[in-house]
């Protein structure tokens, strides 16, 4: 029986950056195959700053940091209004919380299977066919699940005119490739080690890149920043704790391409189709790596995990994280400057024939 076109429709995606770009996806996909419905978005504080203008989506604020009155704002938000279907895509705890705020005729939420934290308690509807392995590809059995076709994923991020100037600005005028290094994930572990990049920036720079690094303003983002600058040979432009969420959006843009570990800017460069080159060692980059370049992934997540967990990386279970400080460091300089090299062939990166005094 063909579905019919929901009128009013809310997703539930509070965070985190990444993810909420996977679900950037599948909000415009919704967009696409049922253009008169009206979609709300209920969204954190720092990812609704991404996402402000974000056409046709109206975005409803969930401020985590005012702990029970963000529930309580919310339900004075959408007093008097019932949604059609809530597409219920967060886990978490206080996702769920939040969905019993949502008044809604049909909630849809995870495969049961997937449920935790009462999740199935706040959903009418579980997923019931998976059809990928990767969290964007998780977001698109929600599409799935109210009629809408699997097309190839695509991205139509708000950037301001302004914000595209300030990056043009700070990036070389001339045809000079460039390379943003996005150093900092969210966990210390993730991280690469600060003269491993240090060396990868220099090996960029005598290839003709203008290297570039972004991250946000805490003191492990700049003191990691800085000690890349430390033991570089090269200079570079150094723009952690200086960019909001939209110049980053529209640096990203700008870029050749970028290197991070598992992270959000990973993910935002995505959206603006600019290669990355991910490094893992903790999570599975089937599953979390940028979704359109898993072929330029440097991981050593995969042997890894066959040792803690005693079974190949196919048997074990959805989600399956490894431990260890120490294995970043297993990821060498040369796997990932012979990535480059696979990226400035296959994306076809102009460099300039002399080396940038």
């Amino acid at each position: 029986m063909p579905q019919l076109a929901p009128s009013s429709l809310c997703v539930l995606r509070l965070s985190a950056i990444g993810d909420v770009c996977h679900a950037v996806s599948a909000v415009q996909a919704i967009q696409r195959h049922y253009p008169t419905a009206k979609i709300t978005w209920i969204v954190g504080k720092i990812e609704a700053q991404m996402l402000q203008g974000l056409q046709g989506v109206e975005l409803i604020v969930f401020d985590k940091s005012q702990g029970w009155r963000a529930f309580q704002a919310l339900r004075k938000q959408l007093k008097g209004r019932r949604f059609d279907v809530l597409l219920h895509m967060q886990l978490a705890l206080r996702a769920n919380l939040a969905a019993g705020c949502i008044p809604a005729d049909r909630k849809i939420g995870f495969a049961r299977q997937r449920s935790k934290e009462l999740h199935s308690w706040f959903v009418s509807d579980h997923i019931d066919s998976e059809q990928g392995f990767h969290v964007l590809d998780g977001f698109r059995d929600f599409t799935r699940a109210i009629g809408v076709p699997d097309t190839p994923p695509q991205w139509d991020m708000p950037i301001s005119d302004d914000d595209l100037q300030w990056a043009g600005s700070i990036l070389p005028q001339s045809n000079q490739p460039v390379l943003v290094i996005s150093p900092a994930a969210s966990k210390a572990e993730r991280n690469w080690l600060a003269e491993r990049y240090a060396a990868v920036a220099d090996y960029a720079a005598e290839r003709g890149f203008q290297v570039v690094i972004s991250g946000g303003p805490s003191t492990l983002e700049k003191e990691l920043s800085a000690s890349i600058e430390s033991y570089a040979k090269h200079s570079m432009i150094n723009l952690t704790g200086q960019t909001s969420l939209k110049q980053l959006l529209a640096l990203l843009k700008r870029a050749s391409v970028v290197l991070a570990p598992d992270s959000g800017p990973a993910h935002i460069a995505v959206t603006q189709n600019t290669p990355v080159i991910g490094l893992y060692a903790h999570s599975n980059p089937k599953r979390t790596g940028p979704y359109l370049y898993q072929d330029y992934v440097v991981e050593v997540y995969a042997a890894n995990a066959e040792k803690q967990y005693g079974k190949p990386v196919s048997e074990l279970p959805w989600g399956a994280r490894i431990k260890g400080d120490e294995l970043m460091s297993h990821i060498s300089v040369a796997q990932v400057t012979e990535m480059l090299e696979k990226v400035i062939v296959q994306e076809g990166i102009l460099l300039p024939e002399s080396i940038p005094s």
